[in-house]
């Protein structure tokens, strides 16, 4: 019976791992969507880090105001889907016997952020490049 059991675990745990696969790599594309409408938003501003540069701002400082902002944000909606799932997952953590690959799941979630911070500055850099007096006359 014991062994029965081992073998149905290890086809559970099979599961287990493609399904985290797989979920890996759909947060990553969703990451990429993130970059898409962080762009987005950033292009949408550019009226306003137009002003700001006017008022004598460096580039490197709103760089790094809104790199800081966007990994806030992304920080803060990872978080609430971490604690969200380990919420869903909760029982399953707390059986007996149960083996859960922290280490994968940190590396997992350390590119999304990863990935997540590229495509935020990849959004930052071109947002900033848009001529100041374009800028500023569409605003």
């Amino acid at each position: 019976t014991t062994e029965k059991l081992a073998n149905y675990r290890a086809v559970e745990n099979t599961y287990l791992s493609t399904f985290q696969t797989l979920g890996g790599l759909g947060l990553l594309l969703g990451t990429l969507g993130l970059g898409l409408v962080l762009l987005r938003n950033a292009i949408e501003r550019s009226g306003e880090l137009a002003t700001l540069r006017a008022f004598g701002f460096r580039r490197s400082t709103l760089s790094a105001m809104l790199l800081i902002e966007n990994g806030f944000l992304l920080l803060i909606g990872m978080s609430i889907g971490g604690v969200s799932a380990l919420i869903a997952v909760g029982p399953h953590i707390l059986a007996p016997g149960t083996h859960v690959p922290w280490v994968s799941l940190v590396v997992t979630l350390s590119v999304i952020f990863l990935v997540g911070m590229i495509a935020s500055a990849v959004a930052v850099f071109f947002a900033l490049r848009i001529p100041l007096l374009a800028a500023l006359k569409a605003d």
